[in-house]
């Protein structure tokens, strides 16, 4: 029974994980260069889970589960790390030599498969090359992920998404320890308990990758490229500069909607009334006090009526159509999607999705 119900679970996963790698490179959402080798690369791990729990011995798909896909995995992912971190390396000539031990194992596996079943020269040769080629496979992989990581600490990407890379990054090296102990229990002790635990892991992985690896970060490099795009057109997405009466002209307040318009503070997600009172020289009991007589409303109030009508700019702009609604509440400031939902919709008495559609139509 316990067999079945992993059975089942490892197939589910593996159906996910082949859903996914089509969706990455079939949906607009999700379609771009490095998505495409995640997509490889996950396609690639689910195969090997499925492949190498099911008894797969005299049929054709054993080719498969021998070294040879091990050695392109290793490369999808480290040029994955690449892309995402936007590495000189994909530029390097050497860069492509990484394909080299991939290629020259489909080469080694068909000749010993074809010896298999022609017998030209001792199949005893074939055990031997084959643990050559999986020791070598399992070291090849473990120097590309090391030095992925390595690069990523490096790097100068935004914090969210060297946490993602730096999370699967230590997922994969997980999922290598478990690979050595599994080799190392097969050789050594010639038993099979820790396979379990690896196919398992391969198999979850599928689901993890799923919300954290595809939908949450495709929102952090939407964010990214809106706010690149903003930038080289030098483009305010802040609301029309608001006069301020002879009642607000204080030295405060006069300061305050600088910050808003000019400096865009309000699109930091944790910007806090403090940081607004310590960049105005004045105390929080004060600046809440001045923004409460003076405009009738809270600091979070104030901050939030900037975000909207960033938000509001962006949902409009048909540039903007083909990025998701959450990454467009990150770009504006919003901490997390359902602050930016709530107080959408208290300002303006609908969602954003539906402001952006009722706009389209217009």
């Amino acid at each position: 029974m316990n067999r079945i119900i992993v059975d089942f679970a490892i197939i589910a996963s593996g159906v996910v994980g082949y859903f996914i790698s089509i969706s990455l490179i079939s949906t607009y959402f999700f379609r771009n260069r490095a998505n495409n080798y995640l997509s490889l690369s996950l396609f690639l791990l689910t195969s090997l889970a499925l492949l190498g729990w099911f008894d797969l011995e005299d049929t054709v798909l054993e080719f498969l589960d021998n070294p040879v896909l091990e050695y392109l995995l290793g490369v999808t992912l480290f040029t994955y790390f690449l892309i995402q971190i936007q590495h000189k390396y994909l530029q390097r000539k050497w860069y492509k030599w990484l394909y080299v031990p991939f290629v020259g194992a489909v080469v080694i596996e068909t000749i010993l498969y074809i010896n298999t079943i022609y017998n030209f020269f001792d199949l005893g040769i074939n055990d031997l090359m084959y643990f050559i080629m999986d020791n070598a496979s399992f070291i090849f992989n473990v120097v590309l992920i090391v030095w992925g990581r390595k690069l990523i600490k490096g790097s100068t990407i935004s914090r969210e998404k060297k946490r993602w890379l730096l999370r699967l990054n230590f997922f994969i090296i997980s999922l290598i320890i478990c690979w050595l102990l599994s080799s190392i229990e097969f050789y050594v002790f010639d038993s099979d308990y820790v396979s379990p635990f690896l196919w398992i892991m391969l198999s979850f992985f599928s689901w993890w990758i799923l919300y954290y690896g595809v939908f949450r970060l495709q929102i952090v490099v939407q964010k990214e490229e809106i706010h690149r795009y903003l930038l080289s057109k030098k483009t305010t997405t802040a609301p029309v500069k608001k006069k301020v009466s002879a009642a607000t002209v204080s030295k405060v307040i006069s300061q305050l909607y600088t910050l808003m318009e000019e400096e865009e503070l309000y699109k930091n997600p944790l910007l806090s009334r403090l940081d607004l009172a310590t960049r105005l020289g004045t105390s929080e009991g004060y600046l809440s006090q001045i923004i409460n007589q003076e405009l009738n409303k809270s600091s979070i109030q104030f901050v939030n009526e900037y975000r909207i009508e960033a938000a509001k700019s962006l949902l409009q702009d048909p540039m903007f159509h083909k990025y998701s609604v959450e990454a467009i509440g990150m770009e504006v400031g919003f901490k997390s999607n359902s602050a930016f939902y709530k107080t959408f919709n208290t300002s303006e008495g609908m969602s954003p999705g539906a402001y952006r559609k009722l706009q389209k139509t217009s």
